[in-house]
């Protein structure tokens, strides 16, 4: 809570038409180090040999935190408002020591 003299700190947030739009991803990697976390969000094509990285977030553990608590509470959220949303029963998963990767 803020004392009378002080006065929140507004930020502004601005985003580029090309970022605005999007980049689909059906493939997560994480990685982490002691002191981030990397989260590449991929694109697999079916029947593709290869597959393209469309984004890479590094971020600290701190904040990784508080990402996976928001996306449960939106989780929540959209399953109280629309139910359950259903999992593929197993999917391709890729691991190695560095990288673990989840279908999204």
């Amino acid at each position: 809570m803020t004392t009378p003299e002080e006065k929140p700190i507004q930020v502004k947030i601005e985003i580029d038409d090309e970022t605005a739009q999007g980049a689909y991803s059906n493939l997560a990697l994480l990685s982490h180090t002691d002191t981030e976390f990397v989260i590449d969000f991929v694109y697999i094509q079916p029947q593709a040999p290869k597959a393209k990285v469309r984004a890479r977030i590094l971020t600290s553990p701190a904040h990784t935190k508080r990402l996976l608590a928001a996306l449960q509470d939106n989780i929540k959220r959209f399953e109280d408002k629309f139910g359950v949303i259903k999992m593929a029963e197993a999917g391709p998963e890729k691991s190695s020591s560095q990288y673990q990767g989840h279908y999204l």
